[in-house]
């Protein structure tokens, strides 16, 4: 499943990033990598997840490459 299809409140782990370098450097870089355990704050426009007690926003597009297992 991906990150774009979890409800608000979710918890889902990160098991795989869809994308080039570029995309997984910059995921890397906001802490969202393989095995990191995110919540989904909100999914109206970009989404938001809480991940390590830091907020992160980011783009659909984004969220649409990130496959997660609740």
């Amino acid at each position: 499943m991906m990150l774009s299809q979890l409800g608000i409140g979710e918890v889902a782990t990160i098991v795989a990033i869809e994308g080039g370098r570029g995309l997984r450097q910059r995921l890397h870089l906001r802490g969202l990598f393989e095995g990191k355990v995110l919540r989904v704050i909100s999914s109206c426009g970009p989404v938001t997840v809480e991940v390590d007690r830091n907020v992160v926003a980011i783009g659909r597009g984004m969220a649409h490459k990130i496959m997660v297992a609740r």
